[in-house]
């Protein structure tokens, strides 16, 4: 029930700043020192019970957790004590045995609990008997015996369970081991409503009884049912046991039973509970998913990378999708796409340069000698003769043409996903293989134009003399139909390309994902530069041929009517070898391009997410466990421990039942 660790270590509010924020609200003075009232701390501090009509017991209640010498006042020590604990990762249960402890005794007793429960509106749903085994149990026979905060923790954790069977016999009235569906739900939204999700709650008359007629509730269903709640995070590792980091995958009962065996404590019960909630979920059965589980565990979506700065829910649910949001998403991921190509071409585009110089670098005998030995020797010379600048030749036209190029390519491969993948997400590689292609297809319309453009620019810098060579100049020259020359290997090299770099790249993230399936920057980008590898330099014949048929032949050199006489040419004149030229500078250059374009762009997803009833990109979002640490105040007066408050009291109420009423009866 506490917070993890790392996510409770908040830091301590400064002395000073925390004094200043006390006095602000503290109005009593008593022996010359400043005191908050507990009403002052609840109402005007944290901002609750503002409304007229509040229940002053509840609210010194409430206040008096941070009065330890109970003398009706909080000091400024008391107050700076309690945000201190606040950054304690038990801070809900600390917060709790403070609630209880009525006298200040480090302690709880017998009737200090019993007083508490009796004034929450658990208790005034349904009773709870002290005078049953359960409290001679944790207090002695004579009710004398008191709690340390240690034992308090494990009494509140007993004490729910308790409650529920309580219950349960209440409303089995026959004595019979049976209750019907109506009085289940009651008791589970009144005793366990901090465990139910909203699908779960809205569906509790619906599961009651398993997939037996007549929905009536035996005791071991009931049980069964409470403790698949309870172990809801464990479920979920055993789901990704079964699914060896595949998250869209559909785990079978046999499947999961046989992990659950291997693993843990589920019983066959919990598990046949569980399969059935999920077919009445998603009306059907046999399977479950990550998506399954995430709706039934009372989970809240945080973003693994960062806090989103923008997000904005487009559609209420996938079902009121309709032509202009699937538009408007297409728009949406092509701005974020058009952004990313661009972060991307920049930061290699030196080797991209160099890449096309020695690609275009002629071996035949009669041509001369040569300009450069390797990449490397390229890249000097380069840098030696035209400056630094020099290896930025070409980039405006490719950053002009580079963001709808990788917009598009990014948005139809995640368009032609989404239409190929099933209702939970699952796709088949020979799917993610044609969205791939579809991708690399619908990109040449702006690639072409762009690479023969650059290309020319990039190799006009190997000549000393002349007029400095311009993009409109190359495009005025060239005219229409000249931009498409080469365009059938732009096909050959960007339709493989794409069918083999997204597919790959989805399969790498899935490697690289933590244990929870899902991934941070490091592997995103580590991902994307392992899938361009592969990519990039097994289509470097392809794009060989496309360099040579979109370049200018200067005198001297073959020129080429099309791919085939290409091909024919340099494998008469270069040897096989020609057509691998520039391969390890393609490899240098595409890798690492995509790999910070991809990551760029998932991380735009994340950081500026829109809802349109799609799906994110794969491994981007975290379901947890609704931590307090997540819950902080806006309230800049809330500073340290105090971010923590409103959380760690919602906390207690939600997770214990301490749900206060604002009147007494």
């Amino acid at each position: 029930m506490a917070t993890t660790l790392s996510e409770a270590s908040v830091r301590r509010a400064d002395v000073t700043h925390l004094r200043e924020v006390f006095d602000k609200y503290a109005t009593i003075k008593r022996d010359g020192e400043s005191c908050l009232t507990p009403r002052e701390f609840v109402r005007s501090f944290l901002g609750l019970y503002k409304e007229d009509n509040y229940n002053p017991k509840t609210v010194d209640l409430l206040g008096s957790i941070l009065d330890t010498s109970k003398d009706g006042m909080i000091s400024f020590m008391e107050f700076q004590a309690f945000e201190a604990a606040l950054c304690q990762p038990d801070a809900i249960y600390r917060t709790a045995f403070q609630l209880f402890d009525r006298n200040g005794s480090g302690s709880i007793t017998h009737d200090e609990f019993e007083e508490i429960i009796q004034l929450t509106t658990l208790h005034q749903k349904i009773p709870f008997d002290f005078r049953g085994d359960f409290m001679k149990l944790h207090f002695g026979e004579d009710r004398k015996r008191t709690v340390t905060f240690s034992e308090f923790s494990q009494v509140l954790h007993d004490f729910h369970e308790e409650h529920a069977v309580q219950a349960f016999k209440k409303y089995d009235k026959k004595r019979s081991g049976v209750i019907n569906a109506v009085d289940f739900s009651n008791i589970m939204i009144n005793c366990k409503s901090h465990l139910l999700s909203e699908d779960v709650k809205a569906n509790l008359v619906a599961v009651a009884g398993g997939s037996s007629a007549g929905h009536l509730v035996t005791f071991p269903f009931f049980m069964a049912f409470n403790s698949l709640l309870n172990n809801m995070e464990l479920i979920r590792r055993i789901y990704l046991t079964c699914a060896k980091g595949n998250l869209n995958a559909e785990v079978t009962r046999e499947e999961f039973l046989y992990a659950a065996q291997q693993m843990s404590q589920i019983t066959p019960l919990e598990i046949e509970i569980l399969f059935h909630l999920t077919s009445i979920l998603r009306q059907s059965s046999g399977r479950v998913s990550l998506n399954d589980i995430e709706r039934i565990a009372p989970y809240r979506p945080t973003r693994y990378l960062s806090k989103p700065l923008a997000e904005v829910k487009a559609v209420d649910s996938p079902e009121a999708r309709g032509v202009t949001t699937a538009i408007l998403e297409s728009m949406y991921r092509f701005t974020l796409g058009s952004v990313a190509g661009a972060a991307g071409a920049t930061v290699v585009y030196p080797i991209d340069l160099v890449k096309t110089r020695m690609q275009n670098q002629r071996t035949g005998s009669y041509v001369g000698e040569l300009m450069y030995r390797n990449s490397w020797d390229c890249a000097k010379k380069v840098i030696r003769y035209e400056g630094a600048q020099g290896l930025y030749r070409g980039l405006l036209p490719q950053l002009v043409g580079v963001c709808p190029e990788k917009a598009i390519k990014l948005t139809m491969n995640d368009f032609v996903r989404d239409k190929l993948s099933s209702a939970t997400g699952s796709i088949h590689l020979w799917q993610e293989i044609v969205a791939g292609g579809c991708a690399g297809a619908s990109q040449v319309m702006f690639t072409n134009p762009l690479e023969i453009v650059k290309i020319r620019l990039q190799i006009a810098g190997e000549i000393a003399t002349g007029p400095k060579t311009r993009a409109l100049d190359v495009m005025r020259d060239l005219g229409l139909r000249g931009l498409y020359k080469g365009s059938k290997a732009c096909f050959l090299r960007d339709i493989p390309f794409s069918a083999i770099y997204f597919p790959t790249y989805a399969h790498c993230k899935l490697k690289l994902s933590d244990e929870n399936g899902h991934n941070g920057p490091g592997s995103l980008l580590l991902s994307a530069i392992i899938a361009g590898v592969p990519a990039a330099y097994l289509v470097t014949p392809a794009d060989v041929i496309k360099t040579r048929l979109q370049v200018q032949a200067r005198q001297g050199q073959s020129t080429y009517s099309g791919v085939f006489d290409a091909i024919r040419k340099i494998s008469r004149e270069e040897g096989f070898a020609a057509f691998w030229k520039g391969g390890p500078a393609r490899v240098l250059r595409s890798a690492p391009q995509f790999g910070f374009t991809l990551l760029t762009y998932e991380v735009l997803q994340r950081l500026f997410y829109i809802d349109f009833g799609g799906r994110r990109p794969a491994g981007s979002e975290t379901k947890v466990p609704v931590q307090v640490s997540e819950m902080k105040s806006h309230n800049p007066d809330h500073i340290g421990g105090y971010s923590l408050a409103l959380a760690t009291f919602t906390g207690v109420e939600s997770k214990f039942g301490l749900f206060l009423p604002k009147t007494v009866e």
